[in-house]
């Protein structure tokens, strides 16, 4: 019997449907097990692997990090977050000019509910049917999934059918402090939106006073041919919620925001977030999907359905592009 994945069954508690293998090495797109086995990570490791395992990069600047300083928490200033938000706001969507750093993509969407009720004063929520915004309380509660074991939720959310204009224009009322959606809806099925109804959202928001909220925690950083699926779109949201692929698999999240958005100072806050060995991991991953990229091969290779060629990397992100875009 393999003893890691007899401990594991053992020892945790259990949330996920597991495969029988026990992964121990990745580069590239390729995995291996313990056994010797070779995979091509089909999952980019659930969305956050763009620039492939182990990229050289990444691992250099983590490695530096940790031997200089691993934690230091928001309350003082760091050299390595403030350049990580100078390159994160250089590639965000325009009109996004603040960024609060947390650790996940449910992190980042709560931050980002957050931040809209300061800011508009109001506590309604329109959201997607088959939308997926995270499984803490607050995210799910702007979740159309795996809501029923856990009702009663945050009260004031509401859901209309996807890519459905009239739908929505009747839902955003006086009350609506956000609309949050995903241009390509990822567990709802990897349904991308309408043009039509992309443009219809943020006119709407722009049009009743209710923030956009965007949550491109699935389509951010290259995966949709462009940095961010915003600008595939042409929409200027208030809040992107982004996590996954930012810093080549080392946990981080952030809530990107305009200056629309009201300061949260001792209203929110994250004691990991922001520290400087995820930093240097985001600001070696931003590196190198800008050095090679990767949006640009994302965009070519997305249009060949199975026609990968190239570097593991490449392939990482093709890979991606395809299970958003075309499955």
């Amino acid at each position: 019997m393999n003893t890691s994945i007899d401990t594991e069954r053992r020892l945790a508690l259990e949330v996920y449907p597991k495969r029988d293998v026990c992964i121990v090495r990745g580069e590239g797109a390729l995995l291996w097990d313990d056994q010797g086995n070779e995979y091509i990570d089909c999952t980019a490791g659930i969305g956050v692997a763009n620039i492939g395992h182990a990229h050289p990069a990444v691992v250099a600047a983590v490695s530096r990090q940790a031997a200089r300083l691993i934690t230091c928490p928001g309350i003082f200033y760091n050299d390595v977050r403030a350049e990580l938000m100078q390159k994160l706001i250089g590639v965000a969507p325009e009109g996004l000019e603040r960024a609060f750093l947390c650790n996940s993509g449910t992190e980042a969407m709560e931050a980002a509910i957050k931040f809209a009720r300061i800011t508009t004063g109001k506590n309604g929520f329109v959201s997607a049917m088959r939308g997926f915004h995270g499984r803490s309380m607050g995210a799910l509660s702007a979740t159309f999934k795996y809501r029923q074991e856990f009702e009663p939720l945050i009260p004031g959310h509401r859901f209309v059918p996807f890519n459905n204009i009239d739908k929505l224009e009747s839902a955003i009322d006086e009350n609506t402090a956000a609309v949050i959606i995903e241009l390509v809806q990822g567990e709802g099925g990897v349904r991308p939106a309408d043009p039509r109804y992309a443009t219809a959202v943020s006119e709407l928001c722009k049009a009743r006073g209710a923030l956009l909220i965007v949550d491109e925690i699935q389509t951010g950083f290259g995966r949709t041919g462009r940095m961010f699926a915003s600008e595939v779109y042409g929409v200027s949201p208030d809040i992107v919620a982004v996590s996954k692929a930012i810093a080549g698999g080392v946990p981080m999240g952030a809530a990107l925001c305009s200056e629309r958005i009201a300061p949260a100072v001792g209203k929110h806050g994250s004691t990991f977030g922001g520290n400087p060995l995820a930093c240097a991991a985001a600001i070696a991953t931003i590196e190198a999907l800008l050095e090679q990229d990767l949006p640009g091969q994302a965009a070519k290779n997305g249009k060949h359905g199975s026609t990968f060629g190239g570097n593991p990397l490449a392939c990482a992100a093709a890979i991606a592009t395809i299970e958003t875009l075309l499955e």
